[in-house]
């Protein structure tokens, strides 16, 4: 296809450069890269060069930003960007995501790692690199195990919920370091109270606040003027020219010397109890990290026109953390902000984040004393104008007009990050995910259905106010899976139909179409409630039962049970056999209109 110009004139994404589908076995399905690389084309180096060298302005400082609100030497977030980028560019199948350290997973990596280190931050640095590991080897055994599925654990309304409280959670904490002094707090209450404390014990440095302070004002006014514009680069490149011009390198802090060059890998220096601590936080992280990856990577690769496996995503994340703990980083994760810089920079393949990477490797090799001078205090500004892209308060009054439920899912999401921490309130969300789950198919809708003038089938009485129902027989839809949570329900709901019926009832068909499973309970239920039905007088059927749940009944004895001949392939097929047998007369709509 070559390099046409897509029809907005911007950058062709990278599906529409002509890249085939790589296949589904072999090397290629395990090295999507290698299989980008098979079928690069020349003419699109230029692009990707271009924009690995602008994505870069940002890899700098916002990888060294995200190490200080983790609570880690500034220079393990560009070890945390080198390896862990080109380590996905051959195993991740997304062709222009950008991995690395993000401001979603610094809260959980501070709240883990500052509990145990004591303060040094050696032991920082290695607990953080093991808690990246771990959270690789969680990534690919999910990837070969294909359980891609995991992130259906949380719904859009407490994912919005938890991220909310993170955001929170990370401006609380850098708020400190934007007025030059830090504190050990971790969760949103112990951050506002020993920030408060600070300020009024008079441990603010007005230089840092001003240069923090600018920092960010400059970051968020860039972006909201003229968005194109590298704001976060501009900033941190002035902030440093100004502590050297003004010599504050004394009265602030500063990233300091960092070391030339990479470091060797290394397996962090970690005790069997360390790992044992780590697991729980590892899981959390890597539940989160791939919750926000495959958002990104779905929504980038629907642009461009092809598919991500999610268990290849598993992956690929999963080599790129472990690359970073072998290599002094910590746990990464997808970027929200720095990807689309490099689609809209005209990244066209994974070369766009290898370029990045040896222009980061090129840095800490021939001029590692450019970062010297960087003040703590702008870091914080990258960190908390990244924070602040994370809340989502337009989804918040979306749930709000539409589904007051969802709005009181989301806040407790929100409240249990920001109250209880970050990794607790992980916990808690994905446990409200599923009890809210559970809680929908508890007492779902259900209908009793009639025959509406002017509308094929049968449909909900209550929607159609004037349906007829055929006398004697009840149509009764129940819109869930019938299982253990829900079964005691559904069979007080039938008797309770059939109780309330204004004339004597001698069936009640199930329109069993939503029914999509029957568990052991649900089936020892129905048997029980045909029996007190047939007490009264009363015969249970089914229509409309998909083959999978018909073939369990049959498997539980339902059918010998009830009876093979009151099951029914659908509603009007029931409602003919139902007048047959028991001689009622009934003159449907359909015939009384000639239909």
């Amino acid at each position: 296809m070559g390099d046409t110009p897509s029809p907005d004139n911007g950058p062709v994404s990278a599906a529409g450069v002509g890249i085939p589908r790589a296949p589904s076995a072999g090397l290629s399905r395990w090295l999507p890269g290698f299989w980008v690389l098979r079928n690069y084309k020349r003419s699109w180096l230029a692009r990707d060069v271009t924009a690995g060298l602008v994505l870069t302005s940002l890899l700098v400082p916002a990888g060294m930003g995200y190490a200080e609100a983790s609570g880690l030497p500034a220079i393990t977030g560009l070890y945390a960007t080198v390896v862990p980028l080109i380590a996905y560019a051959l195993f991740g199948p997304s062709r222009i995501m950008v991995l690395g350290p993000d401001s979603a997973l610094a809260a959980l990596i501070a709240t883990t790692t500052l509990g145990m280190s004591g303060g040094s931050p050696q032991r920082a640095v290695a607990l953080a690199s093991m808690l990246a590991i771990l959270t690789g080897v969680f990534f690919i055994a999910a990837g070969l195990a294909r359980a891609g599925f995991v992130t259906q654990l949380l719904s859009k309304p407490v994912r919005v919920g938890y991220m909310n409280g993170i955001a929170l959670t990370v401006v609380v904490t850098q708020l400190p370091k934007l007025f030059g002094f830090s504190v050990k707090a971790v969760n949103v209450f112990d951050g506002m109270v020993d920030f408060v404390r600070g300020v009024h014990q008079g441990r603010a440095v007005l230089a840092a606040l001003a240069i923090g302070g600018a920092c960010l004002a400059l970051i968020l006014l860039l972006r909201a003027v003229v968005p194109k514009i590298p704001g976060i680069l501009i900033a941190v490149f002035l902030a440093t020219i100004a502590v050297e011009w003004l010599h504050l390198g004394g009265r602030i802090g500063v990233v300091g010397a960092v070391p030339r060059g990479m470091p060797l890998p290394a397996l962090p220096a970690v005790t069997l109890a360390d790992v044992g601590q780590l697991v729980g936080a590892a899981l959390g992280i890597a539940l989160v990290s791939f919750a926000d990856t495959s958002v990104i990577s779905r929504t980038f690769a629907g642009r461009g026109g092809y598919r991500v496996d999610p268990n290849q995503e598993l992956i690929g994340l999963g080599i790129a953390n472990l690359a970073a703990g072998f290599f002094q980083g910590f746990p990464i994760s997808s970027s929200s902000s720095r990807t689309p810089v490099a689609e809209s920079a005209g990244s066209r393949t994974q070369v766009t984040g290898v370029v990045g990477a040896l222009a980061i490797t090129l840095l800490l090799v021939a001029a590692p004393g450019l970062l010297r001078n960087l003040p703590t205090t702008a870091l914080a500004a990258v960190v908390i104008a990244a924070a602040l892209r994370i809340f989502d308060f337009k989804e918040l009054s979306i749930f709000y007009r539409v589904r007051r439920s969802d709005l009181a899912l989301s806040v407790v999401g929100f409240l249990g990050v920001a109250a209880l921490g970050v990794i607790p309130g992980i916990a808690l969300a994905v446990a409200v995910s599923l009890l809210d789950f559970v809680r929908r198919a508890w007492r779902p809708h259900d209908a009793i259905l009639g025959r509406a003038a002017g509308v094929k089938g049968y449909h909900d009485v209550t929607r159609y106010p004037h349906a007829r129902q055929v006398p004697g027989l009840v149509i009764f839809r129940w819109d869930a899976p019938l299982f253990f949570a829900n079964a005691d329900t559904f069979r007080e709901r039938v008797v309770d139909v059939v109780d309330e019926a204004t004339t004597r009832v001698l069936w009640v068909v199930i329109a069993a179409e939503p029914i999509t499973d029957v568990d052991s309970t649900a089936a020892e239920m129905i048997h029980e409630l045909d029996a007190e039905l047939a007490a009264r007088g009363v015969e249970l059927a089914f229509a409309e039962l998909k083959d999978p749940v018909k073939d369990r009944l049959h498997r539980y004895g339902l059918a010998v049970k009830i009876g093979r001949e009151y099951f029914f392939p659908t509603i009007g097929v029931a409602v003919k056999a139902f007048l047959e047998r028991n001689g009622v007369e009934w003159v449907d709509w359909e015939e009384s209109d000639g239909g």
